[in-house]
């Protein structure tokens, strides 16, 4: 028998949110019902919002969350009811050619649930497969995963995706290591994240780069060594200044600009890694001397979710968390109802906040 749930529905291109009642289905083969206790609250969303990652009118917002099975369909192996979980966009299907490989953190054949949940008859797009600003969501069970209970689900929700992405892209496509310089533009949650992420890797040198003096105070207690404003010097130059000259082994563009890639291509040593994880527009293009590519050496990569498998990644940052080595809990700058998603909104464009979250019993 259907659930009916309170949920937060994008209903048509530039408009507010509101509150619906939807109707989500009891789990099918390989599908899983879970009863969401929080979701934060990411930029993502509200580019679903405005119609900028496609029309596919109206959105079931929400997709950064964590909450407990509450039931399995046929065949679903992995999790049980009871089980605390996170939520993940990037199920892995273990039979592609990337997955057969042996590279399961880039499968090409993710999956979602089959059955959709519905509004008066009407299927719903549910944000990145998930759509978790709601009261129960359904999802394929290999975007499950099983972690610690100890963990609060508030701070335990933002590892299913913008923690991912940062963390990530410094230590599974940057490969940052002890010793090494980095460089993060941009220090909202993703780049804050990217800089805790340098600070586990065991990076000597983490140099936050972004126009907001507020932002460069915070991203020092993820473990930035020194900061820069570029809105008033040269982040190439200054970078260069604090690096002995040469610049970073690894330069992180969490922002998604061309001027911002640019100075991260250039901020980085010979043969230095530069690591795309700011989400660019389609329209965006970067133009570079191909001598500069050549001459300078070293790797240009993008980060996807931060390259991350989730069934190995998001208990380990769990247990990180859990024995005090990730300060989950600072990037959690408010929590809120499911009626506050539409000012969370506005919060985040003001860059007020790294992470409003959504509490289901608020």
């Amino acid at each position: 028998m259907p659930h009916s749930v309170k949920a937060v529905v994008a209903l048509a291109k530039g408009q507010p949110v509101s509150i619906e009642t939807i109707e989500v289905p009891d789990p099918g083969p390989g599908e899983v019902l879970i009863d969401v206790k929080a979701c934060g609250v990411c930029h993502t969303d509200l580019h679903y919002r405005e119609g900028a990652i496609n029309d596919e009118f109206p959105f079931l917002l929400g997709h950064e969350a964590a909450g407990f099975v509450e039931e399995v369909g046929e065949g679903v192996t992995n999790v049980a009811p009871g089980d605390f979980v996170i939520l993940n966009w990037r199920a892995v299907c273990g039979q592609c050619r990337s997955c057969q490989r042996g590279r399961p953190w880039l499968c090409f054949n993710t999956t979602t649930a089959t059955q959709k949940m519905t509004l008066n008859g009407q299927e719903l797009s549910p944000a990145l497969g998930i759509g978790a600003f709601a009261e129960k969501t359904l999802v394929a069970a290999g975007q499950a995963t099983k972690v610690n209970p100890a963990a609060r689900p508030e701070v335990a929700g933002l590892i299913g995706c913008g923690i991912m992405a940062g963390l990530g892209a410094a230590m599974n496509t940057g490969q940052v290591s002890r010793g090494d310089s980095v460089a993060v533009f941009g220090c909202g949650g993703v780049g804050d994240a990217a800089i805790a992420g340098a600070h586990l890797a065991g990076a000597h040198t983490i140099i936050a780069v972004d126009l907001d003096d507020r932002k460069l105070e915070i991203a020092k207690e993820f473990g930035a060594t020194h900061t820069i404003n570029s809105s008033n010097q040269d982040p190439v130059e200054a970078i260069r200044a604090l690096t002995g000259g040469h610049g970073v082994d690894v330069a992180i563009e969490a922002v998604g600009l061309p001027v911002t890639f640019e100075q991260a291509f250039y901020a980085r040593d010979l043969a230095g890694t530069v690591v795309l994880v700011g989400v660019p527009n389609p329209e965006m293009k970067i133009e570079l001397p191909l001598i500069e590519v050549f001459g300078r050496g070293g790797t240009l990569k993008s980060s996807w979710y931060g390259d991350c498998l989730p069934s190995r990644d998001f208990p380990m940052l769990i247990d990180l968390y859990l024995q005090g080595r990730l300060d989950l809990d600072r990037f959690v700058s408010e929590t809120i109802a499911l009626e506050d998603v539409e000012e969370a909104f506005h919060a985040m464009e003001r860059g007020e906040v790294l992470r409003s979250v959504v509490v289901m019993d608020k």
